[in-house]
């Protein structure tokens, strides 16, 4: 019995130690996981992704960021705070790469490698930083333009137009510089436009920005109009969707990120012109990210649906990517995916964790 119980005993030391990931010199991995901001919904979802992967891996983490994301020397605190104990890896997603340059040159030196996470830490020069997990803002903004492909009277309307009447497809996005914002209309409107182009083959253009603009081969029965605020404000964003919102044969609307999204509703009477018997009624509408308006206008029925990253897998996968390098493995970029949402699945479990206010 006595021999039972000290096999017993033994074996439940060697699960237990079985559970907590090391380094490849023994010790236990220590991976501090700093976010740009802390109590936002958005960080509390990445929180609980990176606390998951934790669990799962078998390390230790330590998740913190500033009350505020204006708050770049509080982050650079926090960051200072936590290489001083010698973690494994740092995960980091940089409110300022030039004020971390000097903690990325450190750990470039002590070959601590950084992992970055959502817009990561863009434009680092040390090389510290080995990948990054985030979202492949084209790849999301496609999807919207999928669904529009897939919306039966949208597909009818394409069909059915002439350079007489085209029919116009929008795309309103707040900035032509944000890399995330310039991804997004990148990938719709390019994904809209090989759609649109099953349909009226060379006649399929794209106007309103020298970025994006593209001659159609003939007369353009399908108008891709790409309009941006002339600043981030969001009373710009409303005066640029009610000139958007002024184009003859405007049938469909994508809108690129959470702040146009409330310049636009600014510009249809908070959602009530989207309303049956409202102006634009008829207008399908999709949008990029969440927030409380833009859900109040899924479950309203105003907009199609929209489109939301994942920061639970972005969380996951930088501790996942953390643990990988630490233990001297190559590492690479990974797309964290997103995805859909309208009225018929947004209190989804899966989906309900994503659709932060």
């Amino acid at each position: 019995m006595k021999k039972f119980l000290a096999l017993l005993l033994a074996l439940t030391l060697v699960l237990a130690l079985g559970a907590t990931a090391f380094a490849d010199d023994g010790e236990d991995l220590y991976i501090p996981v700093m976010a740009k901001g802390f109590q936002h919904q958005f960080w509390q979802a990445v929180k609980a992704g990176s606390d998951a992967a934790a669990a799962d891996l078998g390390v230790e983490i330590y998740f913190d960021g500033p009350a505020s994301e204006t708050e770049i020397d509080a982050q650079v605190n926090m960051v200072k705070t936590e290489l001083a104990k010698d973690p494994k890896a740092i995960c980091l997603a940089a409110l300022s790469t030039d004020a971390v340059k000097e903690i990325l040159e450190e750990c470039a030196e002590k070959e601590i490698p950084v992992i970055g996470f959502d817009s990561g830490v863009p434009d680092d020069t040390t090389g510290a930083v080995k990948a990054t997990a985030a979202t492949n803002n084209e790849a999301a903004a496609a999807i919207a333009a999928e669904k529009f492909g897939e919306n039966e009277d949208l597909v009818a309307a394409m069909k059915a137009a002439t350079p007489e009447a085209p029919v116009v497809i929008g795309c309103l996005s707040q900035d032509a510089v944000s890399a995330s914002v310039t991804g997004r209309t990148t990938g719709f409107v390019n994904k809209m436009a090989e759609i649109a182009e099953e349909y009226q083959p060379g006649a399929v253009a794209i106007e309103g920005h020298s970025l994006w603009e593209k001659e159609a081969e003939n007369d353009p029965a399908i108008i891709i109009e790409v309009a941006i605020s002339a600043t981030t404000e969001a009373t710009a964003v409303q005066t640029a969707a009610n000139a958007l919102l002024g184009t003859e044969g405007l049938t469909a609307l994508f809108i690129s990120n959470e702040g146009a999204v409330t310049g636009f509703l600014a510009a249809v009477s908070d959602g009530e012109d989207l309303a049956e018997g409202g102006k634009y009624e008829d207008l399908l509408v999709a949008g990029f990210d969440a927030g409380a308006a833009q859900k109040n206008a899924i479950r309203q029925g105003w907009f199609y649906g929209s489109v939301t990253q994942d920061p639970y897998s972005i969380g996951y996968k930088a501790v996942e990517l953390a643990v990988k390098a630490a233990n001297g493995e190559e590492v690479e970029d990974v797309d964290t995916g997103a995805k859909w949402y309208d009225s018929t699945n947004i209190d989804d479990e899966d989906i309900a964790l994503l659709v932060y206010d």
